[in-house]
């Protein structure tokens, strides 16, 4: 048995990445262990992950007396690698207090995190500019495994009641879209009319707005066809809402690269972000579509743009199938 403990206490599309390099190191490692450290408020998508094994949790306010107790349970366990994927200086320290043999870290490790690791893993062909998900499959190699994706990322089944209403509109998947993003320049505010364009083309359309913050809706729409979960989904049902999309529409945000690494068509708004760096992965793939706003200003993309945008890709999709 090979015991790996994993640090990488946020944020949710960095988790996502992560999550999807446990699930191709189990199943290009037999016998591994892979326990992880992660921030509370991420702490149930991480124990959703079948290829989790142990989770320790990060209470970020609860000062040094926490992350002691944090140490002091961590350190119950004798690990054979220690992988800092976040390259903090508070995860540097969280590696120098673990009791492992390999201590490894990220070549652009910051804040002085990088005197903590015994090896620090090189970064892809292209550098600082690669994928974040690249960048982090370069930990693979540590434990003889190939840099790429194997697997599949799966969740064990939570939160019933949201989605049998996802699962029992009329039959019809819905068009799940996230408008909101942790940082206020990743939000675009076309989602409400483009909802409209949507409901108004198809009447057997559904479309479901969800994420952790409220988002109120101004105006009407038609309450067979519309439903706002916003404020109201919880990050533990996340993946099977998404699996039950026929569509995910997001900004630049952690749910976005949840329904990449699920295989659910998604349909990403960017502006001032490099989509060549945090964009779907992967971002040849049919099924991963990105609009990017004229000169990095969401401001500048209409709704009627993003729409035609979809439907180009819905049909190219449907032919596909």
């Amino acid at each position: 048995m090979t015991e790996l403990l994993i640090i990488k206490p946020s944020s949710l599309g960095d988790i996502v990445h992560g999550l999807q390099v446990a699930t191709s190191l189990k199943a290009q490692c037999e016998g591994l262990r892979i326990s992880w450290i992660v921030r509370d408020i991420f702490a149930p998508i991480v124990r959703a992950c079948e290829a989790v094994d142990q989770v320790y949790v990060f209470e970020r306010n609860a000062g040094t007396k926490g992350f002691l107790r944090l140490m002091q349970e961590v350190r119950q366990t004798k690990f054979d690698y220690v992988f800092d994927m976040q390259g903090l200086l508070r995860t540097g320290l969280m590696t120098s207090r673990t009791l492992a043999k390999r201590k490894v870290g990220r070549t652009d490790a910051r804040e002085w995190s990088g005197v903590f690791y015994d090896k620090r893993v090189p970064l892809p062909p292209d550098g600082r500019r690669s994928h974040a998900l690249d960048i982090l499959l370069q930990f693979c190699p540590v434990l003889g495994a190939k840099p790429e994706l194997r697997g599949q990322l799966k969740f064990r089944e939570v939160d019933k009641l949201t989605l049998s209403f996802a699962a029992g509109r009329g039959g019809t998947m819905p068009i799940l879209m996230f408008p909101d993003s942790r940082r206020a320049e990743k939000c675009w505010n076309g989602f409400k009319q483009l909802t409209e364009m949507l409901l108004r083309a198809n009447r057997n359309r559904k479309v479901i707005w969800a994420g952790s913050n409220s988002q109120p809706v101004k105006g009407i729409l038609p309450t067979a066809q519309f439903l706002n979960l916003t404020g109201n989904t919880s990050l533990v049902s996340l993946p099977a809402l998404i699996q039950r999309a026929e569509w995910v529409f997001s900004n630049d945000s952690g749910p976005m690269h949840l329904a990449a690494a699920l295989g659910v068509p998604t349909l990403a708004v960017f502006g001032p972000t490099d989509p060549r760096q945090f964009g779907p992965y992967p971002l040849n793939s049919p099924g991963n579509l990105v609009v990017q706003a004229p000169a990095g200003e969401l401001k500048l993309l209409p709704a009627k743009e993003v729409y035609a945008r979809f439907l180009r890709a819905e049909q190219r999709l449907t032919r596909r199938r």
